[in-house]
């Protein structure tokens, strides 16, 4: 096993940039910096510096070696901090992946019941990929995902999927295209600017699929990833766009739109990914439960 002793002292002459700085910073001698320095590359059987006239410079296996000390010795400073505050705070800090499909509207939804519990809540929220957000489940940082889809059988990554629910699909217009948009719906839709979500989200495919079905057309503006960045669009009448027909009334007032249409046939799915297969966490029942109450579920 890696001496972490000797980590430290090599990360701290990476981090100060020569070995007297370091020595200076820790209030040790060069000589012994150096002396656990080299038993450290004598460990790794690799040198970690090269000398560059009077200054030291990483080697390739240096700068590796570099990016694991700095995530770990992050991580006991986190973990310093999070002992320190629990030792004096009752919070409880929870950390959630949100997938970047997910509409803010639906994951404050979904998070605001562990707000109600009698032990406070800090909420850690990360927003991006489900890939990525499942890579920092699986290395413990997170506790929970919030996605729009179950873990793809790919990626091989352990964990369980627990429904929370389903709704069907709102089509929502400015007031410039309401009137032409609910005339005949959803034969309304065709030449219609529309904004839909980019490929990230899996309601793309039933969105293009249920227009292909019924033979709509409609003029496809622009693709998003962010999806409150397709309703400020949506808001200032740049085309039609879909959402969640659970919050469709909270988007209206919010965004000054109406919706124009719905259909059941396209049904958004949501789903808490966790490591555990039996949820114990009371913040996360809540959660879960609650969801169970505004969801359809199966």
């Amino acid at each position: 096993m890696i001496n972490f002793k000797h980590l430290h002292y090599f990360w701290m002459v990476a981090k100060q940039g020569s070995i007297t700085k370091a020595s200076e910073h820790l209030h040790i001698t060069p000589q012994t910096i150096s002396g656990q320095i080299s038993l450290l590359e004598e460990q790794l059987g690799k040198d970690l510096f090269n000398k560059v006239g009077r200054n030291l410079a990483l080697t390739d296996t240096g700068h590796m070696v570099l990016s694991y000390a700095d995530e770990i010795f992050s991580l006991g400073s986190e973990l310093e901090q999070s002992v320190r505050i629990a030792s004096t705070d009752r919070t409880q800090l929870l950390r959630v992946g949100i997938a970047d499909s997910i509409p803010k509207s639906i994951a404050y939804r979904l998070l605001a019941p562990a707000m109600t519990l009698d032990v406070p809540i800090r909420f850690v929220c990360k927003e991006n990929s489900l890939e990525s957000l499942l890579g920092e489940l699986a290395l413990h940082k997170l506790d929970l995902i919030i996605a729009d889809g179950p873990i793809p059988p790919h990626l091989g990554v352990r964990g369980f999927n627990h429904f929370l629910g389903e709704c069907g699909t709102s089509f929502m217009a400015a007031p410039n295209l309401v009137e032409q948009g609910k005339a005949d719906f959803p034969r309304s839709l065709i030449g219609l600017p529309f904004l839909i979500p980019s490929d990230q989200s899996l309601i793309q495919i039933q969105l293009l699929q249920w227009l292909e079905k019924y033979h709509i057309h409609p003029k496809i503006m622009g693709e998003f990833d962010d999806r409150a960045l397709m309703k400020a669009f949506g808001q200032a009448g740049a085309g039609v766009f879909i959402v969640p027909s659970a919050i469709a009334n909270e988007v209206a007032t919010q965004f000054q739109v109406e919706v124009i249409g719905s259909t059941e046939e396209i049904r958004e799915q949501f789903f808490a990914i966790a490591t555990e297969q039996r949820l114990s966490n009371p913040a996360i029942v809540a959660i879960t439960d609650a969801a169970k109450g505004w969801l359809k579920h199966k």
